[in-house]
């Protein structure tokens, strides 16, 4: 037997104990929602089901659609439940990895005009694919039900027909200084430090504002090889410093049929690659870091669909968080070079953080339009 296959058998038998051993002690299934997208044809409904006690306030309840005005009254409400979810959540992180998932249970998802019947997968994840379901472009909230669970409702986010650019963002050392992925400091950040104590990399926030200055309807997205669990925290973190709203996508940690580990690359590609099939008139702004495989990631993408592809910014990470990085000095990944920038025929600006970026994308705008 493959070690991959040991290592999901185990998991699979640790879950089931766990799941009875639950159930003895009155807890019940419980459904995350999760943001979803699509456009007006199709949408992805996500989610997952996990044994929760309740008797307690889930660190996963749903949250409120944002205020729909950008009103005065608008922004203090969004402030005073920006403070409610952070007062939740504002815990040890190690708590969020402590799950037990129910994998197949009977699922029933309504989305607009559609009612969609499906089975959570092995690890209690919830992905469906609703085509036609008559929803406007802007946020919605669809309906998830799942046997023995309270239903919930989850938000998406349709995007418009009209919107030809869109922003895909790493939050790991991009966005959020966490030093990930090395492992000591992985743990540390995620699993002791309190959820609310990470920092924003300074300026990204005004970066992405200076980007999207002039595609108001761009969609944003962020892409990680972040755990699911931490879901509620990262959002959180995303709206309280004042990043722009959009689905996270993140992934699974646990083994696959080949690995024990799941590829964080792989995951990345993936996603990239459904978001250009989903949306195939939308030019993707891409942004993310050198402390590992960004740059190669961007740059594969960028050698094969480059026509969907506006433009690459690149964190450079200093040598010292390179180190906690990855245990070297200088960053995994070489640049482009400018031939390979003409070749494909997608720029790449660089920084140390938010600030230098929207300097080189100042630059870069002046040079063009000169």
């Amino acid at each position: 037997m493959a070690i991959a296959d040991f290592a999901r058998k185990v998991e699979d038998s640790l879950n089931r104990r766990g799941t009875v051993r639950r159930v003895e002690q009155g807890w019940r299934p419980s459904i995350i929602g999760f943001t979803g997208y699509g456009s007006t044809s199709s949408l992805h409904v996500l989610g997952r089901v996990v044994m929760a006690d309740p008797k307690e306030r889930s660190l996963f309840k749903s949250f409120k659609l944002p205020p729909s005005t950008h009103t005065v009254l608008g922004q203090v409400q969004d402030a005073f439940e920006q403070a409610q979810k952070l007062s939740e959540t504002a815990q040890r992180g190690w708590r969020q990895f402590f799950t037990t998932q129910v994998g197949y249970l009977p699922v029933t998802v309504h989305a607009g005009d559609k009612v969609i019947s499906t089975k959570t997968d092995r690890s209690g994840y919830i992905d469906v694919l609703v085509q036609d379901h008559g929803l406007e472009p802007g946020w919605h909230e669809v309906e998830i039900e799942a046997a023995a669970a309270e239903p919930i409702k989850a938000r998406v986010l349709i995007v418009r027909p009209e919107a030809k650019r869109g922003l895909i963002s790493d939050i790991d050392d991009t966005v959020m200084v966490t030093w990930l992925p090395r492992a000591a400091l992985a743990a540390w950040n995620s699993w002791v430090r309190h959820t609310n104590t990470r920092k924003p990399v300074p300026g990204m926030a005004e970066f992405y504002d200076e980007l999207l200055s002039d595609t108001p309807d761009a969609p944003v997205f962020y892409l990680s090889t972040g755990a699911w669990n931490t879901l509620p925290t990262l959002e959180v973190f995303l709206t309280l410093n004042g990043f722009p709203s959009g689905p996270l996508l993140l992934t699974d940690w646990g083994p696959t049929p080949t690995s024990i580990f799941r590829s964080g690359q792989e995951h990345k590609k993936t996603q990239l690659r459904n978001l250009i099939i989903t949306f195939p008139e939308i030019e993707w702004y891409l942004v993310g870091d050198d402390g590992q495989h960004d740059p190669l990631i961007f740059d594969e993408l960028a050698r094969e669909h480059p026509r969907y592809l506006a433009g690459i910014a690149i964190r450079q990470l200093n040598p010292v968080e390179q180190v906690l990085s990855h245990g070297m000095t200088e960053a995994i990944e070489d640049r482009r070079s400018s031939d390979d920038e003409a070749r494909y025929g997608v720029p790449t600006i660089y920084g140390q953080d938010g600030f230098q970026l929207m300097s080189a994308l100042k630059s870069f705008r002046k040079q063009k339009s000169n």
